[in-house]
């Protein structure tokens, strides 16, 4: 298939250079003009755990210089930027190409409606780390899953093909009728994370310099799973509860992406988190009282750096 990725940093990046070793023909969109021709000039540096190696049979470019069609497109932009990376890539949209968004938060599937037919829109999760090293230097230790669905719920040729292609890439995925769960149990998991590491300015495991910093991530947990649980949406809690108490545990040097936003003077992307959860739980008259107090706080730092 021709695979474009929209949003090619550390992510975006690694699941570009893995497609292509698999013999896929890959496109990286972005707007970072280092990283973009490192990659053009030197190839991508890629490090895993199978070896360090350089992928050369890759094109990247800015969105708007994109003009050929894509089979497939998979979005790893932030949630803030998604409207605008589509428009600019809308030479790569074609009647037949479907969408993939495994990007953080919720609402993803109505953007990307937005510019293609629901019916070929997918969402999904994953769960692969991958960090960006530098222009044209990614590197991803450990392993991860993609869990995706059409977002209508319906299987589908282009479903299944690109489950085989993220699998010949070594990505581990699944076609998951679930999915919607896993969304939300990723969306309480950072919620809970990462808005408390952005508003503390601390890393995971400083969470736990204070007796009531576990109890308080916990608490956000119990509020989105109760809103997740209203709208139909079957989370296993004590799941989502153990997952926080491992990073607590054994992240404890970990920046969220939020806190690195924050650093970087950065947007962060709390609306799609914690802000899609608060409007989830007025839907359902649900207090969310953590949740929303954060979500606050965040905008009052997005809102400072803005300036």
């Amino acid at each position: 298939m021709h695979i474009a990725i929209l949003g090619a940093g550390a992510m975006g990046s690694l699941f570009g250079g893995l497609l292509a070793e698999a013999g896929h023909r890959v496109t990286l969109l972005d707007v970072d003009e280092a990283h973009l021709r490192a990659i053009n000039e030197n190839g991508l540096q890629l490090a895993t755990d199978a070896g360090e190696r350089i992928v050369t049979n890759l094109a990247a470019m800015r969105p708007e210089a994109a003009t050929q069609p894509a089979d497939l497109l998979i979005v790893f932009t932030k949630t803030l930027h998604t409207q605008a990376a589509l428009g600019a890539a809308r030479t790569v949209l074609a009647p037949q190409t479907a969408l993939l968004s495994l990007q953080n938060g919720l609402g993803n599937a109505e953007r990307l409606a937005q510019f293609a037919d629901p019916a070929r829109v997918m969402i999904g999760v994953t769960t692969w780390p991958a960090d960006k090293n530098g222009p044209g230097r990614v590197s991803s230790h450990g392993t991860g899953v993609i869990r995706l669905m059409s977002a209508d719920g319906a299987g589908s040729p282009m479903l299944s093909r690109t489950v085989e292609a993220l699998n010949e890439a070594g990505l581990a995925c699944t076609a998951d009728a679930d999915v919607w769960a896993a969304i939300w149990e990723k969306v309480a998991f950072n919620a809970a994370l990462n808005s408390l590491c952005a508003v503390a300015g601390c890393t995971v495991g400083e969470l736990t310099n204070v007796a009531d910093g576990e109890a308080l991530a916990l608490k956000i947990v119990v509020e989105v799973a109760a809103v997740a649980h209203a709208h139909g949406v079957a989370v296993n809690e004590s799941h989502i509860a153990d997952n926080v108490r491992h990073a607590l545990a054994h992240h404890r040097v970990h920046r969220p992406s939020m806190l690195q936003d924050v650093l970087a003077g950065r947007k962060t992307e709390i609306e799609a988190i914690n802000g899609a959860v608060v409007e989830a739980a007025r839907l359902r008259a649900i207090a969310v009282p953590h949740t929303e107090t954060l979500l606050h706080l965040v905008r009052l730092i997005d809102a400072k750096e803005s300036r």
